[in-house]
């Protein structure tokens, strides 16, 4: 089964994982795919609408394996929502939120054996610390108990003028607070629409984002070669 599709370098993910990694960009008008230009990654990864069984079993001649699924969620923000009271992080809470995502999110599609064992907590870890610097997601909101302890966190980046997406969500039975805090951030800045992903196999998150009344809005699989 042929595939078409161009390869572009992961620049911030070679260097944060010591290894060469691109990623497929598979589309029916991209050029054909040829085995001999996968030969000079060490890590290639592609994201398959689950629909397209072609690209499914075309990736699996060219010796990809499935990794994990992910499917995606879309919420509608409303109006009037409530105030929970969740602010920005602040740099002190860095390490607390890095302890807190290292341990959340150990196991991912950055697991192994592709990748070292401790290297999907490195991961989030840091992504939990760029969002509070303002760094890819916009801003890190947490949830404090009464003498500061942290409970848990989410973060947020604004796509558009009306397009939100949650980037990490994480906590211990906080989750509906979390998602209401999500939804008040993005209705001060008018935006409308508040997407979120999650693996296929985390179902308490699917079933916190159902419960927040979020609709499922697409499936994908993840393969690494």
């Amino acid at each position: 089964m042929p595939v078409r599709a161009s390869i572009d370098p992961l620049d911030w993910e070679s260097r944060f994982f010591g290894i060469d990694t691109a990623i497929l960009r598979l589309a029916d008008n991209a050029p054909l795919l040829d085995a001999s230009q996968l030969t000079g990654w060490t890590r290639l990864q592609a994201k398959v609408p689950a629909q397209r069984t072609d690209w499914l079993d075309g990736l699996q001649q060219l010796q990809f394996q499935l990794v994990e699924g992910e499917v995606d969620f879309v919420l509608e923000v409303g109006v009037d929502n409530v105030d929970v009271g969740l602010k920005p992080a602040l740099a002190e809470e860095i390490p607390a939120l890095r302890a807190m995502a290292n341990s959340l999110f150990a196991s991912s599609r950055f697991r192994t054996p592709w990748y070292s064992p401790d290297a999907s907590g490195r991961f989030y870890a840091q992504w939990v610390e760029n969002a509070v610097n303002g760094s890819f997601d916009h801003t890190c909101l947490v949830l404090r108990e009464a003498d500061a302890t942290l409970q848990g966190f989410v973060t947020l980046r604004q796509l558009n003028a009306s397009e939100t997406r949650i980037g990490l969500l994480g906590g211990y039975g906080v989750g509906g607070i979390l998602m209401d805090a999500a939804r008040r951030w993005c209705e001060v800045r008018q935006s409308t629409v508040l997407r979120v992903a999650t693996q296929m196999g985390n179902r308490a998150a699917i079933r916190r984002y159902i419960q927040s009344g979020a609709t499922l809005e697409s499936a994908a699989y993840w393969l690494y070669r």
